[in-house]
């Protein structure tokens, strides 16, 4: 209506002999004139999209899955901006047409089934045909009320016919919402690589250490208590990182996560916690790894830090072997350990800590293999990937190598 009010008010600004007030014709202009207004709107107003879909689901009753196909957002490009400005002409021709229907033919089929019993209404001068006397009045009436029901049904089926085609995701619509879950899904997959990482190799390590500690703790009270300091700065350690992880969800107004993430210069403070847990480290590092970028730093702390994780939690308290080197245009990580399980193990550093981890370990674990295990090789593999990088992992003459490449600069 409010489009049909504004054209009746231009059609006599331009044809200055209409009147579509009273004149029946002139009405049928003025709707006409209408329908590109109303388009004209659907184009400048992207939200009229969510509604009409919505609208649609209501009343059109469609299927489930030809429903799920009708978009919620609103209207982003100019082609679906012009599919919505279609529909909505269609939408609004087609109600146009019903609802003009509906408020005319039904008093008038009601007048023509009561022509042969009322006199009074069969006077020519109301407008009413002959109809033989009235005798065909009823047949008339019930053909008027069944093309009204037929208009409307066809309208009906016609709108719901179309809806998919021109309410429908346009392929930059089915592209945006795929780059938006595929972004999500990329944070969520960040987080769950972080939370392994640094929470899971805390617990690891507390576990043997605590495990160590229950074990001695009536014959070497003195190593008892130097593990449970170390389970505590491990924990305080592993507080402070899950603070950097909680981070990637809850960031600051400035953009900046609540807490640094750790990098390569803090990798002294890793080996030292991952020593403490029993595990005997052989490390050389480049000493050029300081100016790597950060992004580059921070992925490859992880990356060891997960490889020493997997030693701890596969192979217990065995030598491992260490490298970090730069090499070109590349930073390399390598990470050797002997294969196999530790049970039974005993095997004593200077520190006497290594005899009693394997004891520990073999006391709390029964198996080497995890159930649902296997992410942290994952976890490796897909921060070497968004790197331009790759990450192999195999074991070879009774020695398991992780070999990571990760590529800086330009060449990433």
């Amino acid at each position: 209506m409010p489009y049909f009010l504004l054209a009746t008010a231009l059609v006599p600004l331009f044809v200055h002999d209409a009147n579509p007030f009273s004149d029946f014709p002139w009405q049928f202009l003025a709707f006409g004139v209408a329908l590109p207004l109303a388009a004209l709107s659907a184009l400048l107003f992207p939200l009229l999209r969510t509604l009409e879909s919505a609208a649609t689901r209501s009343l059109c009753g469609l299927p489930p899955d030809v429903a799920a196909e009708l978009a919620e957002e609103p209207a982003g490009s100019w082609a679906a901006r012009r599919r919505t400005a279609l529909w909505f002409v269609a939408h609004l021709a087609a109600g146009g047409v019903v609802s003009g229907m509906t408020l005319a033919a039904p008093p008038a089929a009601v007048v023509l089934i009561l022509l042969p019993v009322a006199d009074p209404l069969r006077h020519e001068e109301l407008g009413w045909p002959p109809l033989a006397g009235g005798a065909l009045g009823p047949l008339a009436g019930l053909a008027l009320l069944a093309l009204v029901a037929g208009t409307s049904w066809a309208a009906g089926v016609l709108l719901a016919r179309w809806a998919p085609v021109l309410l429908g995701r346009t392929p930059a619509d089915r592209l945006a919402a795929a780059e938006r879950r595929a972004a999500d899904l990329a944070s969520r997959n960040r987080l769950a690589r972080e939370l392994h990482d640094s929470v899971g190799h805390a617990l690891s390590a507390v576990t043997l250490q605590a495990g160590a500690a229950r074990r001695v703790l009536d014959t070497d009270p003195e190593f008892a208590r130097r593990a449970l300091l170390a389970i505590e700065e491990t924990t305080r350690d592993a507080v402070a990182e899950l603070d950097t992880v909680l981070g990637l969800l809850r960031e600051d107004g400035d953009g900046r996560t609540t807490a640094p993430a750790p990098a390569l210069d803090g990798l002294a403070g890793l080996l030292d916690r991952t020593r403490a847990a029993g595990l005997r480290i052989d490390a050389e590092i480049d000493g050029g790894c300081e100016r790597l970028p950060p992004v580059v730093s921070r992925e490859a702390y992880r990356i060891v830090q997960e490889g020493l994780s997997n030693a701890l939690r596969h192979a217990g308290a065995v030598p491992v072997r260490l490298r970090i080197a730069l090499g070109g245009n590349e930073l390399g990580i390598t990470v050797e350990n002997p294969v196999g399980t530790v049970r039974g193990t005993k095997v004593r550093t200077r520190e006497g800590v290594s005899a009693v981890m394997a004891e520990a370990r073999s006391d709390t674990a029964a198996d080497t293999s995890r159930p649902g295990g296997g992410r942290g090789l994952r976890g490796i593999a897909e921060r070497a990937r968004l790197l331009g990088g790759e990450a192999r992992a195999a074991g070879q003459d009774g020695v398991w190598r992780l070999t990571v490449r990760l590529p800086l600069g330009t060449s990433r």
